[in-house]
């Protein structure tokens, strides 16, 4: 009897343990693992992702830059992929068998891809969709979704607005908000604001039959989540002022930036070359981005916040107010210039003008003997070179030169002011004296600036020392910008230095090397500079601001292999201050000459750089 009882509870506990093995395993199936789940479900149920709208972003002026535009996406669910009309689809599309089947085999190595939908092919347009529409019973398995695309009715500011492109593997890694086929802000206003741009997508589940069509809501759409529309922006740019700089400078390399001087908001900001933002949007993106890519002339290249140049003359201004501060100059301070500043061997060439010279003078003339003798005397003020030059660049720092801006733009270089430790290494510490930088008098040597720092440089000054941080975003819908950009900065000049400095900016444009700029009734104080350029022909360079009393613009322009800043960067400052001020232009001759000159390096200059 033994023998039996135990082989009926053996028996017994074998039928239980299969039991349980059989219970875990269908609590897996039905609880843990959602595969069959997805598999079961997908016979009847579609989840489709509702994208929501883009915030709009306006210009200051309450003019639309970025708005939408209705587009759809090709989705597949690559397990109910059978008996489909391939040679039709690949017709619609505009693709190739073997392009076809590459990528149903891509997405089915991804993990679930065989039960949830993928994008197949994104951003169809309206005539492909409505085509695709009438056909879907002959592809089982794929189905349209909606979403929206970018349109720039203006075709402007590109460099400053940026792009929005589909998320890649990192983007999805870093950030679990986002999954294959979001689209994402990647450059410009559009990567900095990102998230209040984006909205929240939302999820609908529709019932649909053997035939691949949607059959209504399921369950009334009790279990759906509504989508969240993206914030709108108000950019702080003017849109037309915007589109004068582009046409100005067409055809020429280089950079315009312009800032309200009262709030830090950048009113334009031109990068040359440009390009049109719509051709980064929708399926010939991939195709225009590559083309641009290669381009030698870099029409992607932001130049306005990355590109670093020496600022030649214009500098010479805040050598002029830090030897006002130390007490090496004063107003009425005279230097001589005979042809130049000699030290030594050394001279530092300068063109024919009357000497001895003062201040203002200095400024009118753009005289390099007066800022070298400046410079040398605020550095041996000191005890020692190193002491003296670390103070004289704490003044330069504090005008917001050699350092990253929180400006609300995502690339953004620091330029260069030289320290102490790069001179030591290069001369050997205690082993070089103020002679050996000199050319930082007159804004050369290793001095570097992006146009950007050199607009808010001369907004600083006609705000006579203080500034706020430039930014592109006036306000955010429902909320505020941020604090940084509200926050006021303020230089280590007293504002009592700054009266002969912009006195002197004033006699630039009426009796000096600025004329060209002047403009009846309106008060221009402006700045001329050449940048030395070891790689071709000297940048033209100009700053300004107007009116001189409560200014109301401040701004920067480099035209790259243009020569003097009088030829062409003077000019275009004071055409975009007449559009600005005044809303039109009345010097026709001088707008034709800009408009029409044609500055592009030869190609013959390309190939001998290379």
């Amino acid at each position: 009897m033994n023998v039996f009882s135990d082989r009926k509870y053996i028996i017994s506990f074998i039928f239980i343990g299969l039991i349980l093995i059989f219970l875990i395993r269908l609590f897996y199936i039905q609880v843990v693992d959602d595969k069959y789940k997805l598999a079961a479900n997908d016979n009847a149920l579609r989840h489709k992702i509702e994208y929501p709208e883009r915030g709009v972003i306006y210009d200051r002026n309450g003019k639309i830059l970025v708005y939408n535009e209705a587009a759809y996406d090709l989705m597949v669910i690559p397990r109910r992929v059978k008996n489909i009309d391939t040679a039709d689809l690949c017709n619609l599309l505009d693709i190739t068998k073997d392009e076809f089947i590459e990528k149903i085999v891509e997405l089915k190595k991804k993990k679930y891809s065989s039960f949830r939908p993928e994008i197949f092919e994104n951003e169809l347009s309206l005539e492909t969709y409505a085509t695709l529409q009438e056909k879907m019973y002959k592809f089982p398995g794929f189905f349209v979704q909606a979403r929206t695309l970018r349109k720039y009715p203006l075709r402007t500011a590109s460099h400053a607005l940026g792009y929005v492109g589909e998320v890649d593997d990192k983007i999805i890694a870093d950030n679990p908000y986002y999954r294959s086929g979001d689209n994402i802000g990647l450059s410009g206003v559009e990567k900095t604001y990102e998230s209040p741009l984006r909205g929240q997508r939302g999820v609908k589940i529709v019932m649909v039959d053997v035939y691949n069509r949607e059959k209504g809501s399921f369950e009334n759409g009790r279990y759906d989540t509504a989508s969240v529309l993206g914030k709108s922006l108000v950019s702080s740019l003017d849109a037309e002022l915007q589109q004068y700089g582009e046409r100005l400078m067409n055809n020429k390399i280089g950079s315009i930036v312009a800032i309200e001087p009262s709030s830090g908001e950048i009113l334009s900001l031109v990068s040359a070359p440009s390009y049109d933002p719509n051709l980064l949007v929708g399926r010939v993106k991939s195709k225009n981005y590559r083309k641009m890519l290669v381009d030698t002339l870099k029409p992607l290249y932001n130049r306005a916040t990355m590109a670093k140049y020496p600022p030649g003359s214009t500098f010479k201004l805040v050598n002029g107010l830090i030897g006002l501060q130390e007490g090496v100059i004063n107003e009425n301070t005279l230097f001589s210039c005979s042809r130049g500043f000699h030290y030594g061997g050394l001279t530092v060439g300068c063109h024919p003008h009357a000497s001895p010279v003062n201040l203002r003078f200095s400024i009118t003339t753009s005289c390099n003997s007066y800022y070298c003798n400046t410079f040398k005397n605020i550095i041996q003020k000191y005890s020692k070179t190193a002491l003296g030059f670390s103070i004289w660049r704490n003044h330069v720092l504090s005008f917001g030169l050699g350092n990253k801006f929180p400006v609300d733009l995502p690339q953004e270089s620091s330029g260069n002011v030289p320290t102490v430790k790069y001179y030591d290494k290069y001369h050997g510490a205690g082993r070089w004296s103020p002679i050996s930088v000199i050319s930082l008098a007159i804004g050369q040597g290793e001095m570097g600036v992006t146009p950007l720092q050199m607009a808010n440089y001369c907004a600083t000054i006609a705000n006579r020392g203080w500034f706020y941080s430039p930014h592109i975003i006036k306000s955010v819908e429902g909320g505020k910008i941020d604090s940084l950009y509200t926050t006021k900065q303020k230089t280590t000049i007293d504002r009592k230095y700054f009266t002969p400095i912009v006195e002197g900016m004033r006699n630039v444009v009426v009796a000096g090397t600025g004329r060209i700029a002047q403009l009846d009734s309106l008060t221009i104080c402006g700045k001329t500079g050449t940048a030395q350029n070891p790689h071709g022909k000297d940048h033209s360079i100009f700053i300004a601001f107007a009116p001189m009393d409560n200014p109301q613009i401040a701004i920067a322009v480099y035209v790259e292999n243009a020569g003097f800043g009088a030829t062409w960067a003077a000019p275009i400052a004071s055409l975009m201050i007449e559009k600005y001020l005044r809303r039109e232009v009345k010097r026709p001759e001088m707008e034709k000459r800009i408009i029409d000159a044609n500055l592009l390096p030869k190609k013959e200059d390309w190939i001998s750089k290379k």
